[in-house]
């Protein structure tokens, strides 16, 4: 009598069990997928602001950049949150936040008056 108690309780857990998860299962499974999209994103943001940073912190005088608007150049002088940085073959110097830089370029390249596209390091 008493193992059929347990065995009675048991199949009633069981059961109850079952339905809660019958009914909220799916809702409770894509919750975590939510939770655990939302932390691995933010890890990679957080990783992505940080190497941009990384790089902007790394501007120096002489280097090649590219601004947010295209402009291609080569940074004179750097002065707290301000770039100058010469474009083309007359050298213009512009000035430019910081957070106008896109990316440091490894090619040393420039554009004439003309459209030509000549090594920057033939000039010198």
């Amino acid at each position: 009598m008493h193992s059929n108690l347990i065995l009675s309780m048991s199949e009633e857990t069981a059961t109850g069990i079952g339905n809660f998860f019958s009914q909220w299962g799916l809702i409770i499974i894509m919750f975590a997928a939510l939770a655990a999209m939302f932390i691995f994103s933010s890890r990679s943001n957080k990783k992505r602001q940080q190497k941009y940073q990384d790089m902007l912190d790394s501007l120096k005088p002489g280097s090649r950049v590219r601004t947010i608007g295209g402009i291609y150049g080569t940074v004179t002088s750097v002065k707290g949150d301000v770039v100058f940085v010469s474009v083309g073959p007359d050298k213009a110097r512009l000035v430019f936040s910081k957070q106008a830089i896109a990316s440091i370029e490894d090619a040393p390249v420039e554009a004439t008056i003309d459209g030509d596209i000549v090594d920057a390091n033939q000039n010198k």
